[in-house]
């Protein structure tokens, strides 16, 4: 489909990309009540997923996947969550692995492109035989590895509708050289403090797989995935893991009716992540790059994101297509 011309206008003070961001990630708020369950996955670890529900008795539901070192509770999850349950929609918010408070029983954790849990929680939700229409909203890492599930299944279950892909770094090499440009080390670091603290678990866990010197040895996002990320899930390096678990390839193959909205000031994004020819070659899916909103900071009116509410008239609209 042509690229979508988008309609968001946000306050002039949050048009900066930097504001929005940090204005998002760390001063929102949003209040839900949520119910925890946990699954044992085919491997034998876990995932906490926790529900929120419509008001009102629904055979609808939209699965919600975080971004990188997110969980649950962040707002850009229970605010759509919360939007959605007004609007009739149960809300599934799925934690990665190690990601809910509580290290996860494996070596290996999450990645980009780890869609076999993602699977696994689809499963789980059609287990229950009270939903028939399906969606899936993604967020940064979570986009990636949406897109990634869509366009590499072949087999996509019918009761998955509509897919919303929000700050989708679609080509991982660009986005994480991005990230780690000089302009991006609040937040390049911010993220890499939170992985080691979470790796220093690992490596108590598992020595024989992990030394104190090869954790010590990483400076960087790249070097934390060449260093762990890459060969805790079969990879030979971090370039590999990129390569093969950029969504961008993945497109062209995508049957869903799926939206990626990704700000032209999004400061994480390579010109790569916008994917302008594989959307206007593929009729299922929707480009809309607003000049605005950061990376996922697209503030707009009462606490509703825009993103949130694209993503709600997005499937309103598409019902009968």
């Amino acid at each position: 489909m042509p690229v979508i011309e988008s309609t968001y206008k946000p306050a002039f003070y949050f048009k900066n990309g930097f504001v929005s961001t940090v204005y998002s990630g760390l001063v929102r708020r949003v209040k839900l009540n949520q119910e925890r369950e946990r699954i044992t996955l085919k491997d034998k670890d876990f995932l906490d997923l926790d529900w929120s529900y419509s008001t009102e008795k629904t055979n609808k539901i939209i699965i919600l996947l975080h971004g990188l070192e997110g969980n649950s509770k962040r707002p850009y999850i229970t605010g759509t969550a919360k939007l959605f349950n007004q609007n009739g929609v149960d809300a599934l918010a799925v934690n990665f692995r190690g990601c809910s408070e509580e290290d996860n029983l494996s070596y290996h954790t999450y990645h980009s492109g780890f869609t076999a849990d993602l699977q696994e929680v689809i499963n789980h939700v059609l287990s229950k035989n009270k939903y028939d229409e399906i969606y899936i909203k993604g967020i940064s890492l979570g986009a990636n590895l949406l897109l990634k599930y869509l366009g590499e299944t072949q087999n996509v279950p019918k009761e998955i509708k509509k897919a919303i892909a929000v700050s989708a770094p679609c080509d991982l090499y660009g986005s994480c050289k991005e990230i780690s440009k000089l302009k991006n080390k609040p937040y390049h670091d911010r993220f890499l403090k939170s992985l080691l603290v979470a790796l220093a678990k690992k490596q108590e866990k598992f020595p024989d797989k992990l030394t104190v010197e090869a954790v010590k040895s990483i400076k960087s996002l790249q070097d934390f995935d060449n260093v762990y990320t890459s060969k805790a899930h079969g990879f030979i390096d971090a370039v590999d893991y990129y390569t093969k678990c950029s969504a961008l390839q993945f497109l062209p193959n995508i049957k869903v009716p799926t939206l990626i909205i990704n700000a032209l000031n999004d400061s994480f994004l390579s010109p790569e992540c916008y994917p302008v020819k594989e959307a206007k070659q593929n009729p299922n899916l929707y480009l809309e790059m607003p000049n605005h909103g950061g990376h996922v900071g697209f503030i707009d009116k009462k606490n509703v994101y825009y993103n949130e509410r694209r993503a709600l008239e997005f499937i309103k609209t598409m019902l009968n297509t």
